[in-house]
């Protein structure tokens, strides 16, 4: 055989070869990208989830954050109205407490005038409405 037809063998048989080794390696190369891009597409869905259960979980917080303030509000305003009741009875027993030193007073003074009454000690044990007497 003539030596151009071997090297145009063996030249032949490595353009096959180069070519074989090429498409293997293009092969494992869309190999390669095709596991990348799956990945890549479950690690976007796993993104969008957690993104999902983020907002999820926000949302809920916000949920129990307003039912704490509702609870909150209510129990204040119940206690400020027990406040309130407590006030104004107490009020109410000062206001009686001050009528009945202005009507003890003038009892005292409509004493001084006539000294055979002796009044004074009773009125204490009166429940007395608040006088327009002076004060």
């Amino acid at each position: 055989m003539p030596e151009e037809v071997r090297a145009a063998k063996r030249i032949n048989a490595e353009g096959e070869r180069i070519i074989e080794k090429a498409q293997e390696e293009a092969e494992r190369i869309v190999a390669k990208a095709q596991e990348q891009a799956a990945f890549l597409i479950g690690e976007r869905g796993l993104t969008q989830a957690a993104e999902h259960q983020s907002r999820e979980i926000i949302a809920d917080a916000h949920r129990d954050a307003d039912d704490i303030r509702r609870g909150a509000d209510e129990y204040a305003v119940s206690v400020l109205v027990g406040l309130e009741d407590d006030v104004v009875k107490t009020l109410q027993s000062i206001k009686k407490g001050i009528a009945m030193l202005d009507e003890r007073r003038a009892a005292i003074e409509g004493d001084d005038g006539d000294s055979s009454q002796d009044g004074a000690g009773e009125r204490w044990d009166e429940a007395a409405e608040p006088s327009t007497s002076q004060r």
